[in-house]
Parts: structure tokens; sequence; C-alpha cells
């Protein structure tokens, strides 16, 4: 790999690092809080589960994550999630249990603002759903859990010996769990921004695995975490286990289970699907803020005990450090993306430009939005899209989800499918059928990258999506990289 792609993936192993130093208060906190288990203990459970949750389940809140801003340039991808690194050490270092999901957010919005790129609000609102549900879900959790422990040790009478051991086990459980999850979860907020922009390509070991783009940058980010867990995690783990609210070593696994089960709940593609096949609504799949998750499981505990000894003060600090974070991280990209571009030459985002041309009308008009009005734009090339959408509503009104449909249509450049690149290939990676289906493409040029995924749909259903159901998500995800793949190594700058 070349030096330059690791220096600039080095923002979210920092961002990795800091996630790590900031959330293992969040999983163990309590537990060492209450002296239920050691320090050491903990970290090494914590950065074992979180790596394997990475790894296993990261991609879901990934995918949400790359809809908010497809950052399409590494320099942009090194500073929204340097800008996000930072807020969070800042806030690691008042010992606060901040938001990485809050952080990361901000710094992609400040990439927007700055690229000019129109930001998905559908999904920032759903991600901004799960900030709120996130910690009520987890409150009502722990109170239900609670009120079943307590009666079930009642009846259950158990000497106080053998419920220290089994308490102190099931903290381990619970830890274990609530690592994974926060690995599944909120690996989308240390990488998630890089995959877009992805250096790497899917390869396959001794024909038996198959590793993606994807899961490369998820195993690194899992290991980040795990190094922040053991070197800088001291102070948050005291906020979290002493400092807001004194529980019992049982109230401890009960907020840890609480703060788990929501976390997996939000990151289960599993659990969506079941959902779905049984007609029930299905929870989004968004990257939580794992800190407003586990204080709100406290305050559920601490609401179920009367609420006396809430330490409200530190309770507000943690709900200012909440509203900060993203501001500050916002901030900090757009003035880190001007230096970067201006002072230091770096390619921070690739213009995107936008033409409505005549295939894209067609489009538009077969899909329901109305281009009368438009004719003057009609072959015009805007860069930006804000720019471009700005000129756009000049002349007809738009939603936001016919805003996307625009922008989806309209966006352009060259793509060539030419014989030299294509001799480059690996094979192994693009499936055989996909690649005759790309080989047959040999010297055409396209003006739209959905053109690409038609002409390769129509010559091969290896190209076409499935119906968007949850069992078809995986697929469906490889698809889209590999075709992302497509647009990048045929692209004519």
């Amino acid at each position: 790999m070349d030096l330059s792609v690791f220096i600039f993936l080095t923002s979210g192993l920092f961002l990795g690092w800091a996630l790590g130093a900031n959330h293992l208060g969040n999983i163990f906190g309590t537990a060492i809080g209450t002296r239920m288990i050691r320090f050491n203990t903990a970290a090494v459970i914590c950065s074992i589960f979180v790596i394997l949750g990475a790894v296993i389940s990261g991609g879901g809140t990934s995918e949400t994550v790359g809809k908010l801003g497809s950052v399409n340039a590494l320099g942009g991808a090194f500073m929204a999630a340097f800008a996000a690194a930072v807020a969070v050490y800042v806030m690691t270092r008042f010992g606060l249990p901040v938001s990485t999901t809050h952080a990361i957010v901000g710094g992609i919005l400040g990439w927007n603002v700055f690229s000019g790129t129109s930001t998905d609000y559908d999904t920032l609102i759903k991600i901004m759903i799960g900030w709120v549900l996130g910690p009520i879900l987890a409150a009502g959790f722990a109170m239900l859990l609670l009120v079943a422990v307590v009666n079930i040790l009642k009846v259950w009478k158990v000497h106080i010996l053998s419920l220290d051991a089994y308490v102190r086990f099931g903290l381990v459980v619970a830890g274990a769990f609530g690592a994974f999850s926060l690995g599944a979860n909120n690996i989308a907020n240390v990488v998630g921004v890089f995959i877009p922009a992805s250096p790497f390509t899917e390869f396959r070991v001794a024909d038996l695995l198959s590793v993606s783009a994807s899961e490369q940058l998820f195993l690194i980010g899992g290991v980040a975490i795990a190094v922040g867990v053991f070197t800088y995690s001291g102070n948050v783990v005291h906020t979290v286990g002493k400092g807001l609210f004194t529980l019992s070593p049982i109230a401890a696994w009960v907020v840890v289970v609480a703060h788990s089960l929501v976390l997996f709940m939000f990151a289960s593609q599993g659990l969506e699907a079941l959902l779905e096949r049984l007609g029930l609504p299905t929870i989004p799949l968004v990257p939580i803020s794992s800190s407003e998750v586990v204080v709100g499981a406290v305050i559920g505990v601490a609401l179920l005990k009367g609420a006396h000894n809430i330490r409200w003060r530190v309770l507000g600090r943690i709900g200012v450090g909440w509203a900060l974070t993203p501001i500050i991280a916002g901030i900090i990209c757009y003035v880190g993306l001007f230096f970067l571009q201006n002072v230091f030459g770096q390619e921070v985002y690739r213009p995107l430009k936008y033409t409505l041309t005549p295939e894209a009308i067609a489009r538009l008009n077969a899909s329901g939005l109305a281009t009368e009005g438009l004719s003057d734009l009609t072959g015009q090339t805007i860069s930006r899209g804000d720019r471009f959408l700005r000129a756009v509503r000049q002349r007809i009104p738009l939603t936001d989800a016919q805003e996307q449909q625009l922008l989806h249509y309209a966006e352009s450049g060259r793509y060539e499918i030419t014989g030299a690149i294509l001799g480059k290939l690996n094979e192994g990676w693009i499936a055989r059928e996909q690649m005759t289906a790309l080989r047959s493409l040999s010297g055409m040029a396209f003006a739209h990258r959905w053109q690409i995924a038609e002409a390769l749909a129509a010559r091969t259903e290896e190209w076409r999506p499935l119906p968007p159901l949850p069992a078809n998500k995986l697929r469906n995800r490889d698809l889209a990289e590999k075709l992302e793949f497509v647009y990048r190594t045929f692209g004519q700058e």
C-alpha cells in the first residue's frame, strides 16, 4: 500500500483509538467501578470482542454513514475522521463519555458544507432518531431487567458468595456481548467515512475465505479501538462507574446488559431480517451513541430506585459534551479541509459534475419528476451539488427525495471501458460471468455511472441488484462495492 494512503488512514486509527479510550467505560465502567472486575481483565475482553464485532457485523451501520455523506477523496476522509477524533479526545481529557457518533456526523457535515455536497437529510434524521431512542430504550430495558432480577433473587435464595461469583461471571459475559455490539455498531464511526474512497480491494485466502475492502477497514479500525482501550480509558471509566450514580454489582450487570442489547438492536442485520419476516416494524441500522445508551441505562436504574442519588451536575456536564461534540468536529473539519486543500495542496474532495443530458431527462421523466421547467439547463454542466440544486430549485419545486433522485441521474463524467485496464482486473474478486459482461463493454464510453450499471445488468443477472429485502442485503452490498470499484477504475479525470 502506498505510504500516502497509510498517512491518510492514520486519522481513522486515531479516531478508533479515541473511541476505545472513551468507550471502555460504557461497557465495563460500572463493573470496574463496583470492583467486580479488574481493569486489565476488562480491557482484554473488550479488545477481543470489539474486533470480532467490527469484522463480523460492522457492515449495516457503515452503509448508513456512507449515505450521510459520500466522502470521495482520502484527504477529505482523513480530515473528517481527524476532526471527530480531536473532538472525542478533548472530551476524553475532561473525563466525559462523549459520543463518537456525534463527532463523526459533525465531521461529515463539515465536509458536506465545504465540498458543496448535498446532505441526505432522511439519513441524518434516521441517525438522530437513533440518538433519541437509544437512551430511552436502554432506560426501559434497565428498569425491566432490574425488577426481574430482584424478583428472581427473592425466590431463588442464593448464598452471598455464590451470588458474588455469578455476578462477576455475568459481568464478563455481558461485557463481552457489549464489546461485540460496540464494534458492530460503532465501527462505522471509525472507518465508515473511508469506505467510498477505500484504497483496498477484495481478496481471497486460499480460495476459502473472501475478505472485502470494507472488512479490511473494519479489522484495522477494530485493532485501533483495542489499543485505545488499553492506553487511555481510565478517566471515563471512573466517570461512568462512579461519577454519575453509585451502582450495586447487580445493578451494574443490568446496565451493561441493557446497553449491549440496545447497541445490538441497532446493528444486527439478522434481527432486522427477522422482524421483517414477521411483519413487524424494523429497527434502523444506524450508529447510535454508546455513551448516551449507557447513561440512559444508569438513569433508568436510578429512577427505579427513587432518583435521589443522581449527580445532576455530572449528568449536565455529559449533556453539554454531547451537544458540543458535533459542533466542534464540524468546525475543525471545515477549517482543516481549507488548510489541507489550500496550504498543503491535497485533494480533499473530487468535484462532482452534474449535466441534464437527454438520457438523464428521460430517466427523470420516467420516474415521475416533471422536467419541463429545466429546458434551459439541459446540456449545461454545473460543478458542485449545492450549485446544481440551487439552479434547479429556482425553476421547479423539489422534495428531498426528488433532490436525491435528481443528483443520482444528473451526476456526470466520462467513463471509458478500455481493454488495457480490463486486462489488469482481478478475476478472483469479480466473478467470471460479471467479468465477461464487463469485457463486453470494451471500447464503450458513458456519461453517467447509472448507465454503466444498467448496461452490465442488461448482460447478466449477476450485475442486477435483488429486491431490497433483508435476505438480499449482503449480496446487494457486495454488488454496490463492485460497481463503485468499476466507476473508480474507468472514470476519466
